[in-house]
Formats: C-alpha cells, sequence, structure tokens
C-alpha cells in the first residue's frame, strides 16, 4: 500500500510539471473517482490494526498532494494576471482624444449674469410653481375677473381657478404673504401665453422680476437699482430713462429703456434709429397689492420690475429671431 501511495504521488508530480492545471489535478487525484479515494476504498481489505496506520498515511498523501494543487492554481492565477496585462496594456504617452465640451445656452448665460449682478445687490433669489391660482396670477396683483388688462395677457387656463403663470410675480405676492418687510428678492423662470411662436413672441419664455418693500422706499431706489444692473449687463456708459406707462399692479408705474450700447444714443439698426431701446417695466408697487398681501401701505412702500430675459438676451448677443434661441441648432449657439 505504501508503494502504491508513493507511486501516486510521483504520477501527481509529473502531472503537474507536464502543465496540467490544477482543477483537472484535483479531480484526477482527489475526486470522487480519483486515484487517492480507489487507494480509501480499498482499506476495507486490510486487517484492523493495518486501517489507522494506513489511514494516516493516505491523509498525509492528501494534504501533501492538495498543497501542491493549490501552489500549481497559484502560479496559474499570476501567470494569467501577467498576460492579462500584457495584452491590455496601453501607451500613456499617446494623446487622449479630445472630448466637445459645451457651455450655457445664452438664456442661461443671460439668466446666470442677471442673478448674479441682483445678488450682488443684495437681492435674495425666490422661485414659485409655473402653475398658478388665478388669486395669485391676477387678483392679487389688482387684477380683478373682467379686467381690461386680462385679454393682453392671453393665458393658458387649466381650469376656471387654475392656469399656466402668465408672469413670476406671483412668486412676489407668496413672498410678501410668507414674510414680513424688508423684501428685497428677484424672481427669474419660465411663464406662458398664448402668443404666437414669430421673431419676437414665444408661447413658453423667461421673466426676471424683481421688488423690494421697506420703509422710505421711493422712486429714486427703483432708479438707482436699475441704473446699476443696466451698467452691469450692458456696460458702464449705459443710462436709462423712464417712460410714464400703466399697470395695474404699480402705480406710479413707467417703461424702462436703455441707451443703445452699439451707438451710445446716436442712433444706428440695433436701436432702429432711435438711440433707447425698451428693456423693462417697472414702478412702484400698488397700495392695493400690498394690502392683498398683508402689509399696511401706510407704513411700507416698494418697487417692482420686470423683463424677458430672452430680450435681453436678443439685445446683448445681437439676435434678431427669438426662435433662433428654442431650435437647438449646434451651429447657432456654439457661436455665444
Amino acid at each position: 500500500m505504501k508503494e502504491l501511495l508513493e507511486k501516486i504521488w510521483q504520477s501527481a508530480l509529473a502531472a503537474i510539471e507536464s502543465g496540467n492545471d490544477a482543477e483537472s489535478l484535483r479531480i484526477r487525484f482527489l475526486g470522487k473517482k480519483g486515484e487517492l479515494t480507489a487507494v480509501l476504498r480499498g482499506m476495507g481489505a486490510l486487517s484492523p490494526e493495518e486501517r489507522p496506520k494506513m489511514g494516516q498515511l493516505v491523509n498525509e498523501m492528501r494534504e501533501k498532494i492538495e498543497n501542491a494543487i493549490a501552489e500549481k492554481a497559484a502560479k496559474e492565477k499570476e501567470e494569467a494576471l501577467k498576460n492579462k496585462l500584457l495584452s491590455e496594456k496601453i501607451d500613456v504617452t499617446l494623446p487622449g482624444n479630445d472630448l466637445s465640451v459645451g457651455h450655457r445656452h445664452p438664456i442661461a448665460e443671460t439668466e446666470k449674469m442677471m442673478r448674479d449682478i441682483f445678488i450682488g445687490m443684495g437681492f435674495s433669489v425666490v422661485e414659485g410653481p409655473e402653475v398658478e391660482y388665478d388669486y395669485y396670477n391676477f387678483e392679487a396683483l389688482n387684477l380683478p375677473k373682467n379686467h381690461p388688462a386680462r385679454d393682453t395677457q392671453d393665458t393658458f387656463y387649466i381650469t376656471d381657478n387654475i392656469l399656466l403663470r402668465s408672469q413670476t410675480s406671483p412668486v412676489q405676492v407668496r413672498a410678501m404673504e410668507n414674510s414680513k418687510p424688508p423684501i428685497r428678492i428677484i424672481s427669474p423662470g419660465r411663464v406662458y401665453r398664448a402668443d404666437p411662436a414669430d421673431a419676437t413672441h414665444s408661447p413658453i419664455f423667461h421673466q426676471c422680476e424683481g421688488l423690494v418693500v421697506d420703509k422710505g422706499i421711493t422712486m429714486g431706489d427703483l432708479k438707482g437699482v436699475l441704473e446699476l444692473f443696466a451698467k452691469k449687463m450692458f456696460g458702464e456708459d449705459t443710462r436709462i430713462r423712464f417712460r410714464p406707462h400703466h399697470f395695474p399692479f404699480t402705480e406710479p408705474s413707467a417703461e424702462v429703456d436703455v441707451s443703445c450700447w452699439e451707438c451710445g444714443g446716436k442712433g444706428c439698426r440695433l436701436c432702429k434709429g432711435e438711440g433707447w431701446i425698451e428693456i423693462l417695466g417697472a414702478g412702484m408697487v400698488h397700495p392695493f397689492v400690498l394690502s392683498n398681501c398683508g402689509i399696511d401701505p401706510n407704513v411700507y412702500s416698494g418697487f417692482a420690475f420686470g423683463m424677458g430675459i430672452e430680450r435681453v438676451a436678443l439685445c446683448r448677443f445681437g439676435i434678431d429671431d427669438l426662435r433662433l434661441l428654442y431650435e437647438n441648432d449646434v451651429r447657432f449657439l456654439e457661436q455665444f
């Protein structure tokens, strides 16, 4: 029996040296039908005195063969890793492929500039729902039912009481309802009006509105804020002018123009020879609006303003058709 075990051991060493893989060696010598297992089955023919000694020899041989196969498996694993590293080797000194990196859309870039300018003046950015109640979009802003100004809004109604907001002014109403003066906020965001798409109109566009409410606020404060905004947005030489206008939610109200940054006010193609470009509407918050929001107009006053972000982008980048901003033509967008 000892000679048989020695023969199995020599056979196992020869098989390992010949390059057989570890798994096939394990099956051949240690599996259910393996050579060493056959020796164990033959121990029934031995005498009771011989069995313990032979069992010990068989177990020792099993351990030797297992260790040899484990060493073989480790070498196979190491060799496989080397081959994989060689096959997947890359030359890190080769130049890489250039990645195409995009940039902000002109509308997003313009909105970011507006945010940064007003944040620099101490304003906070407040956002609100785009699906709004009629009360916040109109009634709280001094536009009751059947008010003529509602006809000019071309509003998308979902129900009689729910609509897609036609301006970001509802955000200002909610801010006045939920916080006490002093208030200094801007409310940029998407708005919706049933306008046909053309060179100057879109059913979806963006607005940035502002609101300041505190004791002793005057038109002078409004002019100072807008003048600083215009200089930061369009250049230090920019001037502004107020033209009387009417908005139901402000009194007095004004249309605000900026001097043409292209010609300095002399008149050119950009400003259509006028020297000025209309950019926004503004005014002192109407006392009725303050009262509707729970603010005493006898104690507090405020101003509000609003402008179309697309309009500012068109002027700033010299774009002559609003639709170009929404067509996602990379040839157009990569110019900016």
